[in-house]
């Protein structure tokens, strides 16, 4: 099938030939394209829109032949969330918290751990009522349950989020693995050893708590010390070493004590030469081994993951580590490897392989997949292929039997070896019946919700198999024959009909009538001509309407369709005839046209043949004058042009009173343009203009004059203040006058612009000197902050001057400055004052306010520069080095500042917006820059007034990669070291300039990957953790 387009083009083709008044009922229906032939299945790749018995494509083939019933519903079988058999169950990832998922599923798996678990007391659990749920409050009663839920769960996954919530824990952050297991190992130390069993008591020192001591031996006397502690897991530096047994080695190795860092021996009562080393007592039955992978990078400021190859045994003999207890047992078993896939310290997944303490099998723990490894041996290798992208020549290392290498494990956990023994005790930890009831009442409702889903499924496929019997058996009727009778159906209901997705609303014809209530002629294409029979029992089953049969094709608009397409070809014709006749000599009687209409009537007729012609609202004809015109025509000089020949009418609809926009034409002319804009404003050449214009524009003439004439009057009055000559100032009070008068820079302002333009600009009759007061009248400024800065308002005049302004003006309150000058023994005395008199009250808390507004500000910027090798202290003033264009302009127009005035660039103080007149302001004529010239080296933050110190710190160390403790921080000279402390306590103002002076890194820890992982950040992770 043709194109839309060309459909369309052809509906209309016998326009050419046939006038309104000559239309028939075969030209109705070609416009309609009622005898277009129907498309058969396979010829279309899509339905042809332009075509109303075009019927493929339209959502039928997804109905057409057999379906599968899955295709009938979205929803999954219940069944694929059901637990396995054999198998353990998993954690939902709740956006960032596989981290906790690992450990989670790692101290499960600690029989002892869980086991205590069980037995501490909860008597919320023991007395709850399983018609509600169950909600545990603190950390012990989440473990339980949630361990509870893990035994003995039907489910396939569980959701965390009630333990993850206690925590406070951020979803969306993911935080540091090894810091989350200490501070939870910790917790639940502190949370056990508040139970009433004393059984309990110690569990998790019992498991994880081993000791070891520092041991330091003096090089002079031989005299040894050694201060004891407890460890809960071993810290294990990785840089530059290949396997576990190295990193253990380094841990333990002697370290010299020499030089500046000498130890101070009490037998030798001085600084000695001395070695120290880690001693280990005793280890603990759970050994958990941090493999430090992530390490603090001094050059960039940020953490690090070292992607080196670490091989571990899966017998992990301590004995010759272990120091004193030959007795105890040493040879460890390889419990759980914890891996972090990615090369990035700050992204990732983490996930744990751990060994079932019954069977001896490897599980991987994916967060919600779980997956047995096969012959009851770790496979690490999949998860090493993650890091392959790193640009590294390290090839990994071949491994011995009873080895394994990763460069993704960052933790692994030993068991102590025990030996075998028949007690089922031992493999077996029950669930108590009370966490066993809550557990059935949770698999109850997910067995409910089994059978909801599946019963949604079946519905979903039964109605799925009655709409395919409908559509097969109504798709057959829709094509209506030749000779039939027939309905318009909308084609978008069609589609959503065949569409399951859906629901099949009422079908509705509203939106495809002309405002004869009939089928629109540009609507056919959007709609699909059915057999009657079809849609007698679309409308049965879903309703609606209005319905549009054969009797809906509409004569009129198509007589309406016919006239325009004529003109639109017309249109060409008589833009040359009416050029050619305007040029001719006028005779007889003639009318008004407006210039700009003539110059664009062709556009406008265009404008409005074309919306006529794509009319597709209720109103279809519109003529001239009746509904928005669009805008576009580049000839008319005007800002708008709705309608011809609007631009001469006048607000009072009368002829214009501008001769020059109106130009005379021929009756032949005027009857042409009338085709085109029937209901266009007509003015003949006898019509007087509007009277009321012309009387209108006689008073402007009048005003006009006497605002020039008052304008003149007052400018040679006041000659010196409009022209800025001979102004006096404060600084240097001026001869033969003991008294200055004050005006609002405002009014000075607003009263030039009337003397330069007094025919645009309004003439000012008042001097709102109130301005200047405060409510009780009295003055807000002192002579000095005039002299200082705040003159920036005002406007000083002479006492002539103010006569004048006095007589020409309202004045609400004179206001004036005094010069007494006294003589005394010691010399002479120069004292100002103001009338009327300073308010000392409104004065003190204006600069209150000021200095409180510059303490509690919000979102403010501040500048960092940052000094590089220079001793001296950093202060305000500055050398600009860099400009921008834009600035260099700015500081063309700047004067040279004045002895003892402020840089405007660094001022402190910023003036309340009621006190402000202008936003740029003016001193002695010259304009000033107030924006603030950034040099090289310097950046700006955003910051608030109640932000801390340390917090600055952190955003100084993204902005310039420095970290939180080699920057030093000065404002005006002044050191800032208290990191608690808030900027606004500090000094810390809005446009306020502190200089960084970053320390260069010690040499001898220039290795980053020597310099364990720590940053700011991990204050305020450690800290919510812990109060919790």
């Amino acid at each position: 099938m043709a194109p839309r387009i060309q459909l369309e083009k052809a509906a209309w083709r016998w326009v050419e030939t046939v006038k309104p008044e000559e239309i028939g009922q075969e030209h109705i229906e070609l416009a309609y394209r009622i005898n277009l032939p129907a498309c058969k299945r396979g010829t279309c790749r899509r339905n042809c829109k332009g075509n109303p018995n075009c019927l493929v494509g339209i959502g039928e083939q997804a109905w057409l032949g057999e379906i599968d019933e899955n295709a009938f519903h979205s929803i999954d079988d219940p069944n694929s969330e059901r637990r396995d058999k054999n198998t353990f169950v998993g954690l939902t990832n709740l956006g960032a918290t596989c981290y906790v998922n690992t450990f989670l599923q790692v101290w499960f798996h600690n029989l002892e751990l869980r086991r205590s678990l069980y037995q501490c007391q909860n008597s919320r659990a023991e007395e709850h009522n399983t018609e509600s749920d169950y909600e545990p409050q603190s950390i012990c009663e989440h473990l339980q349950y949630l361990f509870a839920l893990l035994q003995n769960s039907n489910r396939k996954y569980i959701d965390p989020s009630g333990l993850v919530k206690a925590l406070g824990l951020d979803t969306g952050q993911q935080q540091d693995a090894q810091e989350f297991s200490k501070l939870f190992l910790s917790l639940l130390e502190d949370t056990l050893s508040k139970q009433k069993n004393p059984n309990l008591r110690n569990v998790i020192q019992q498991q994880f708590c081993g000791q070891f001591s520092y041991v330091t031996m003096c090089n002079q006397c031989g005299r040894s010390s050694a201060l004891p502690s407890r460890f809960y897991e071993l810290e294990l530096n990785i840089q530059g070493h290949k396997n576990l047994t190295e990193c253990v080695t380094e841990f333990l190795k002697e370290e010299k004590l020499e030089g500046e860092n000498r130890y101070f021996c009490e037998s030798c009562q001085s600084k000695q030469n001395a070695t120290r080393r880690i001693r280990l007592h005793s280890l603990p039955p759970t050994l958990n081994l941090q493999l430090m992978r992530f390490v603090f990078d001094r050059q960039t400021g940020h953490k690090k993951k070292l992607n080196s190859f670490i091989s571990f045994p899966e017998q992990l003999d301590m004995g010759p580590f272990l120091e004193g207890k030959q007795d105890e047992k040493c040879v460890y078993e390889l419990s759980a490897v914890l891996i972090h896939r990615g090369i990035s310290a700050y992204s990732g997944h983490y996930i744990a392989h751990v060994k079932d303490a019954r069977t001896g099998d490897w599980y991987k723990f994916n967060d919600e997949e779980i997956e047995k490894m096969e012959g009851k041996k770790l496979q690490l290798g999949i998860e090493e292929d993650i890091a392959e992208t790193v640009k590294s020549q390290t090839r990994k290392p071949k491994c011995s039997k009873g080895y394994h290498c990763s460069r993704n494990a960052y933790m692994l956990v030993y068991k102590v070896q025990e030996e075998e023994s028949s007690d089922p005790y031992r493999t077996n930890v029950e669930v108590p019946a009370f966490l066993q009831r809550l557990v059935d009442q949770d698999n109850h409702k997910f067995e409910e919700w089994c059978c909801e889903m599946a019963n949604m499924r079946k519905q979903s496929v039964d109605k799925g198999k009655a709409k395919h019997e409908e559509v097969k058996e109504l798709y057959k009727l829709l094509p209506a024959r030749d000779g039939e009778q027939y309905e318009f159906i909308p084609l978008d209901w069609l589609k959503k009909w065949l569409d399951d997705s859906t629901a099949t609303k009422e079908i509705d014809s509203s939106l495809f009538l002309c405002c004869h209530d009939k089928l629109h002629p540009d609507k056919v294409g959007d709609t699909k001509r059915v057999s009657l029979q079809a849609a007698q029992l679309l409308y049965e089953r879903y309703g609606g309407g209005p319905r549009l049969d054969g009797s809906s094709l509409c004569r009129e608009c198509v007589s309406q369709r016919c006239r325009v397409l004529r003109l639109k070809n017309q249109l060409n014709e008589d833009y040359k005839e009416i050029s050619n006749l305007v040029k001719r000599t006028l005779s007889g009687e003639v009318f008004w046209v407006g210039k700009a209409s003539l110059r664009s009537w062709r556009q406008l007729a265009l404008e409005q043949l074309e919306e006529d012609e794509h009319e597709t609202k209720h109103s279809n004809s519109q003529t001239n004058g009746q509904g928005p015109h669009s805008n576009n025509s580049k000839e008319c000089t005007e800002d708008e042009m709705k309608t011809f020949n609007e631009d001469i009418v006048c607000s009072h609809g009368g002829l214009s009173i501008l001769e020059t926009e109106r130009k005379l034409v021929s009756p032949e002319v005027w009857t042409k343009l009338r085709e085109y804009f029937p209901k266009a404003p007509e003015f003949t050449q006898n019509q007087d203009p509007c009277q009321q214009c012309l009387t209108l524009e006689q008073e402007e003439k009048d005003n006009e004059a006497v605002s020039k004439m008052m304008a003149l009057d007052q400018k040679n009055q006041l000659l010196n203040l409009f022209h800025e000559k001979n102004r006096p100032t404060l600084t240097k009070w001026p001869q033969g006058t003991d008294v200055l008068y004050i005006v609002p820079l405002f009014f000075v302002d607003e009263w030039r612009k009337f003397i330069r333009r007094p025919t645009k600009s309004s003439p000012v009759s008042n001097v709102s000197n109130t301005l200047l007061l405060c409510p009780h009248g009295g003055f807000m400024f002192t002579y000095d902050s005039l002299i200082n800065g705040e003159a920036q308002h005002i406007a000083l005049l002479w006492p002539n001057e103010w006569d004048v302004i006095s007589r020409l003006f309202i004045v609400d309150q004179p206001i004036s400055i005094h010069c007494l000058k006294q003589s005394t023994p010691s010399g002479s005395t120069t004292q100002y004052t103001t009338q009327p008199d300073l308010c000392w009250e409104c004065r003190e808390s204006f600069l209150f306010q000021q200095q409180r507004d510059l303490r509690e500000y919000a979102q403010a910027t501040i500048y960092i520069r940052k000094v590089i090798e220079d001793k001296r202290v950093c202060r305000t003033k500055k050398t600009p080095e860099l400009k921008h264009s834009s600035e260099a302009e700015e500081e063309k127009e700047e004067r040279p500042k004045l002895d003892g005035e402020k840089d405007p660039d660094f001022s402190q103080v910023t003036m309340p917006e009621h006190y402000i007149c202008k936003k740029k302001f003016v001193i002695s004529g010259i304009r000033r820059s107030t924006r603030h010239r950034k040099l090289r080296g310097e950046k700006a933050l955003i910051v608030s007034a109640n932000q801390t110190l340390k917090e600055l710190k952190i955003q100084i160390m993204h902005a310039f990669s420095v970290a939180p403790f080699d920057q030093n921080l000065f404002i005006d000279g002044k050191s800032l070291t208290d990191d608690s402390a808030t900027l606004g306590s500090l000094g810390v103002i809005p446009e306020s300039i502190i200089c960084l002076k970053a320390d260069e890194p010690i040499a001898d820890y220039a290795d980053c990957d020597s310099f364990p992982y720590y940053m700011y950040e991990d204050f305020y992770y450690s800290s919510i953790l812990l109060l919790n």
